[in-house]
């Protein structure tokens, strides 16, 4: 999955960006409000870390164009204001989590993860396709039980498949939860990871939804 992370404080940008990376997530980190809102035009995010304090256009008001527009990817704020009228606001605003800092990395990555579970309507943190089970929390992957053996690359791919079950995503879009815009793009990744999923030839690739039982 690809977080946008929006925060203007080095330290702190850099260490949220690289302890997401390691829990599987793709990163891309501005630090201002402007340049959130332009990285938010694009639509390759799947949710939002933003700080209130940035610079050029405050995180509230990134925050209020973004539900005004009908943009309803889930948002996590997160910022040293710790008071209670601060967090009523920011969740008034339209914030889905509001986290004060300092805080856990850990923390952090669950509760995106909470996030963009709710978001997609599961309530169970494992992801499910017949006999294959993955778990974004451990970062384990499943068949019949036993341990499978994938790169991160490979389970991300597997992630967003499973996430979307008969739904066709074209090389662009497997891409874009892949990588992050410091991330160097593999001429032949997607196809290179990818193993027994369904090809839709030319268009793109998905899992087939699980078929009904009686």
């Amino acid at each position: 999955m690809r977080v946008l992370l929006a925060e203007d404080d080095p330290m702190i940008g850099a260490s949220v960006r690289q302890g997401l990376r390691q829990d599987g997530f793709a990163v891309d980190w501005v630090e201002d409000g402007r340049a959130a809102e332009l990285a938010l035009a694009e639509r390759a995010h799947d949710a939002i870390v933003l700080d209130l304090g940035l610079p050029k256009r405050a995180g509230l008001d990134v925050l209020a164009a973004m539900r005004r527009s009908g943009d309803t990817r889930p948002v996590l704020i997160l910022t040293a204001r710790d008071a209670v009228a601060d967090r009523v606001a920011g969740l008034d605003a339209g914030a889905d989590d509001y986290v004060v800092k300092p805080f856990d990395l850990n923390e952090l990555s669950a509760r995106l993860r909470a996030l963009l579970r709710r978001g997609a309507g599961r309530a169970t943190p494992v992801l499910a396709h017949g006999e294959l089970e993955l778990n974004p929390a451990t970062r384990e992957a499943r068949m019949r039980g036993q341990p499978l053996a994938l790169s991160s690359r490979e389970f991300a791919l597997l992630e967003a498949l499973l996430a979307r079950p008969g739904a066709i995503l074209s090389r662009a879009q497997l891409e874009d939860k892949l990588y992050g815009w410091s991330d160097p793009i593999e001429s032949n990744a997607v196809e290179v990871h990818i193993h027994a999923l369904r090809n839709v030839r030319g268009v793109g690739w998905m899992v087939a939804k699980p078929v009904a039982t009686a």
